[in-house]
């Protein structure tokens, strides 16, 4: 069960935004993601609670950020509840999307497992639902993946593979470039891997 701590950052300016302190591991149904998120002077700031299927499928989705909450999951594409601080107002969405995402590592393994991309495949399209911070706003984007290289890595438990992926943002041709080993991104936009206790975990 992997577990330790990323630093989350502006993709832009870089300047430190969050840590989010993580377990995950596969499970007899799929694959689990919990975290909690703090500031970096570390106050608490939210949570993720991410539930995969064997297929890759979000079963359930619980995010909490600025007081807000969603709760979602794949039904009729992609179904959540969004509800304020104040707990009086919800509001319900549904898009004809294939999953969610958002500013947590989380979401970009969750992408890898829904589309078992091989390093020959063509790059392939997807539609995902993004809560955006501080308020958990949702946003419809359309992406493209291509896994563009995987590597073998000597360690002291074995080899590690990594695999290199190739994301674009198809409303603005913007890219950029993931490393993903097992459940842990190594690297990506505005993420770093600062600590991790033991191995990833390797899907079958």
């Amino acid at each position: 069960m992997p577990r330790g701590r990323y630093s989350l950052h502006d993709p832009h300016e870089h300047h430190l935004l969050a840590e989010e302190h993580f377990q995950c591991a596969p499970g007899p149904s799929g694959w689990r993601y919990v975290s909690q998120v703090t500031t970096p002077s570390g106050d608490h700031a939210g949570s993720v609670d991410l539930a995969l299927d064997d297929l890759g499928r979000p079963i359930r989705l619980e995010l909490h950020a600025a007081s807000w909450q969603v709760r979602g999951a794949a039904l009729d594409g992609v179904t959540w509840v969004r509800t304020d601080p104040t707990g009086t107002h919800a509001t319900e969405g549904n898009v004809r999307a294939h999953a969610f995402t958002g500013t947590s590592p989380a979401f970009l393994i969750a992408t890898t497992r829904l589309l078992r991309l091989t390093p020959s495949a063509p790059a392939t399209r997807v539609r995902l639902v993004a809560f955006t911070d501080p308020v958990l706003a949702p946003r419809t984007v359309d992406q493209s993946w291509a896994l563009i290289a995987r590597e073998a890595h000597a360690t002291d438990n074995g080899p590690l593979t990594v695999d290199e992926y190739q994301v674009t943002a198809l409303d603005t041709g913007e890219q950029h470039t993931v490393h993903i080993a097992g459940d842990v991104v190594l690297t990506g936009p505005g993420i770093e891997l600062e600590h991790l206790e033991s191995p990833p975990s390797v899907f079958s």
